[in-house]
C-alpha cells in the first residue's frame, strides 16, 4: 500500500540521493567523495523501491535506513571538512598544495537533516502508516 508517509519517504530518499550523485564536480578525487556517490545510488534505489510494492519486503527496516543514511552524510561532511592526509592533497590555482579541506554543503547538510528526521518520523509510524 502506498502510503504517505512511504511517499514522503521516496521524495526525500530520491532528492538526497540525486543531489548526493549530481552535487559531484565529475572526479571523486577523495574517499568523501565515493562515500557520496555510494550513498546517493543506495539512497536513490531506496527512494524508488518505496514506490514499488517490494517496500512491503522492507517492513520497518526504512526508518533505521533513512537514519543511516543521513548519519553517513552529516559524519562524512564533518569528516570532509577536517581535511584530508598529506597524501591526499589537491593543487590549488597557484601551484601551491592545498588540503583537502571544503567548505560545508549546506544543501547536503540540510537534506541530510531532513532525512534523519524522515527516518525517524518513518520509525515512528506504526505498520499500518508505512
Amino acid at each position: 500500500m502506498l502510503t504517505s508517509t512511504r511517499l514522503y519517504g521516496a521524495a526525500i530518499a530520491l532528492a538526497s540521493g540525486l543531489y548526493s550523485l549530481f552535487a559531484m564536480d565529475g572526479v571523486m578525487a577523495s574517499t568523501a567523495d565515493t562515500v557520496m556517490v555510494v550513498v546517493g545510488a543506495v539512497a536513490v534505489v531506496h527512494g524508488v523501491v518505496l514506490l514499488t510494492p517490494v517496500a512491503d519486503r522492507l517492513g520497518n527496516a526504512s526508518g533505521p535506513l533513512m537514519v543511516g543514511y543521513a548519519l553517513v552524510m552529516l559524519v562524512n561532511q564533518a569528516v570532509a571538512m577536517g581535511g584530508g592526509s598529506s597524501t591526499d592533497m589537491r593543487m590549488g590555482m597557484d601551484g601551491s598544495q592545498m588540503g583537502e579541506m571544503m567548505a560545508l554543503d549546506a544543501g547536503m547538510v540540510a537534506l541530510a537533516a531532513l532525512m534523519l528526521v524522515s527516518g525517524l518520523i518513518m520509525l515512528q509510524a506504526d505498520e499500518t502508516g508505512m
